[in-house]
């Protein structure tokens, strides 16, 4: 086995065997990138062919790299010999969050060649008078939103006819599903007949073979032997059996206990749970930032990039897209969401530890992408699944292809141990204050948090620059206090915590202030209503003797007016 593996790292291509760039070379150095994943060092060579190519590898794979390189390359060679600049890549994603990611990939891997490669990212919802000069400038790759790019075609801002070279379609799996397809359609006719397209995608759909017909001619597809999911020795999974009346007892003892660390990502089912849930966490000082669709796309990206940076470590996030059960009639509201939204896929949360499913999620494919956010690259993650009775079928459907997929007949699922009568002193108050969070609450916080996003604006980056201490109005993991907030529910009683965790919960700091007080003041001496001293620890005739002067003022001679120089 060692042969063989010793065999397989020496036949490994590495970036600078591709004949790339010395400047992509130093920005992928910048990175910190060893060598390529698996489907970079298949794709890129291709790409860098000329090739049509039909990618599909699971999610965290380095798929963007995996297009993006080749393109850089191609436009820098195309520099050499072009007597006039122009358009020659356009990248297609179907929504804004991943258009930003994948603007900022480009952004990095061109860090040493700005100058001569320039990228502009237009799938932001803002007037398109306010793009144009943008696309005048006719930079080099152009990224957007199926339905954004065939506006500025229409418009005649973008000109794509006699120019592009490249056209990349990432997630094409999800480009149908979002209601994009005559947007793609239309947008082809405003292409040249001969360019090279490649498709990035984490399943081979039926949208996808189709898209496949409409875009690719003669294409390669690499479709690596890989799970869809990362494998048992890189990310864990956990099922704790909890009912509805007891998943929000539990996970504020995770939290508050610390018994889950680091970087973690809460889904729920609905919105509404979504800020339930915050506002039940903020009783306890546990600070949270909400993600949904129904958040302008700014705000999204600026929270996730928030979290990226470490601001905050745990986001609460909806994935209706993903949950919606496809034999259900819509349901109707008032509110509106942004078609354009995708929480659990494609967007790059990194260095997540857990993944936690407060909801367990309607179908294998939701709990595929859901843990998909963590384990990401070659990290360790952990998926944790609050699983009711009514939800043991949808749990036994994902055991099974996790079992399938790993080709391991044991349990995919390890059962978490949680003793859940060993912490009905948590119990008693989480219970109060989910009670507490009613849904005048949850409207209430609703409003509350689009108020203030309407500070979360371009027009006033200016100003926080110039006051950087006014930044903090930017987090999005304040409290709403549309709860009424008790101070006592912020600490932990000594009382209340189980013996075997006790020491964990004393390094973690979470031991109440009461307690503390209440050790102080049995330390000291207190004086009955007799006027007799009972004393603590012993202490020495000395000791005693000189602080009975110093608690006599005519003895000491200490006053509290001017000191002594």
């Amino acid at each position: 086995m060692s042969e063989s593996k010793q065999e397989e790292e020496t036949q490994r291509c590495h970036f600078h065997e591709m004949e790339l760039d010395d400047r992509i070379l130093k920005a992928i150095a910048k990175q910190g990138w060893q060598e390529p994943t698996l489907i970079q060092e298949k794709a890129i060579p291709l790409l860098l062919e000329g090739k049509d190519v039909l990618i599909r590898a699971r999610t965290g794979s380095g798929k963007t790299a995996a297009f993006a390189i080749p393109v850089i390359q191609k436009i820098l060679s195309l520099k050499n010999v072009a007597r006039e600049q122009s358009v020659r890549a356009l990248v297609l994603s179907p929504s804004k969050e991943l258009c930003q990611q994948i603007y900022s990939n480009f952004l990095m891997l061109t860090d040493k060649c700005s100058r001569e490669v320039r990228c502009v990212d237009i799938s932001s919802q803002v007037e398109l008078s306010a793009q144009r000069p943008l696309l005048m400038e006719l930079p080099d790759v152009v990224i957007a939103t199926p339905a954004r790019a065939l506006l500025h075609l229409k418009a005649k801002n973008l000109q794509l006819k006699d120019s592009l070279e490249i056209l990349v379609i990432d997630e094409a799996d999800l480009v149908f599903s979002f209601g994009y397809e005559n947007d793609v359609k239309e947008v082809l006719s405003f292409l040249p007949r001969v360019y090279q397209a490649t498709l990035a995608s984490a399943t081979l759909s039926q949208d996808v073979n189709q898209l496949k017909r409409l875009t690719l001619r003669n294409p390669v597809i690499l479709k690596l032997e890989e799970p869809d999911i990362a494998p048992p020795s890189q990310l864990t999974h956990y099922h704790l059996a909890a009912e509805e009346k007891d998943k929000a007892s539990i996970l504020y003892v995770l939290l508050k206990l610390r018994l889950i660390r680091g970087k973690t990502i809460i889904f729920v089912s609905t919105v509404d749970r979504c800020y339930k849930l915050k506002l039940f966490l903020e009783q306890f000082k546990i600070p949270t930032c909400v993600l949904n669709s129904e958040l302008p796309a700014s705000v999204r990206c600026h929270a996730v990039n928030q979290f990226n940076q470490g601001l905050y470590d745990i986001i609460i996030a909806s994935d209706e897209l993903a949950l919606e059960d496809p034999k259900q009639q819509p349901v109707k509201t008032k509110r509106k969401k942004d078609k354009e939204s995708g929480v659990a896929r494609g967007i790059d949360f990194q260095f997540v530890s857990n993944v936690i499913n407060f909801d367990f999620p309607k179908d294998v494919s939701s709990y595929i992408h859901r843990a998909g956010r963590t384990a990401r690259g070659n990290n360790q993650g952990t998926a944790l699944s609050f699983v009711s009775i009514s939800e043991r079928p949808l749990m036994t459907e994902v055991e099974n292809y996790l079992k399938s997929v790993s080709g391991d007949e044991t349990s995919a699922f390890k059962a978490y141990q949680f003793k859940l009568e060993e912490v009905e002193g948590f119990r008693y108050r989480a219970n109060d204050a989910w009670r507490a969070v009613t849904r005048i609450a949850v409207r209430e916080a609703r409003l509350k948090e689009i108020k203030q996003e309407l500070f979360n604006n371009k027009k006033l980056q200016t100003y926080f620059e110039d006051n950087p201490n006014d930044l903090q109005t930017l987090r999005h993991d304040k409290a709403l206090h549309t709860v009424k907030v008790q101070p006592h529910l912020a600490d932990v009683p000594d009382y209340i915590v189980p013996p075997t965790l006790r020491q964990l919960v004393g390094k973690g700091g979470s031991v109440s202030k009461r307690r503390s007080r209440f050790q102080q003041q049995k330390s000291e001496p207190s004086t009955s209503s007799r006027g007799k001293k009972n004393h603590g620890p012993r202490r020495s005739r000395v000791q005693a003797k000189y602080e009975a002067i110093k608690a006599n003022p005519l003895l000491c001679l200490e006053a509290s007016g001017k000191k002594k120089r």
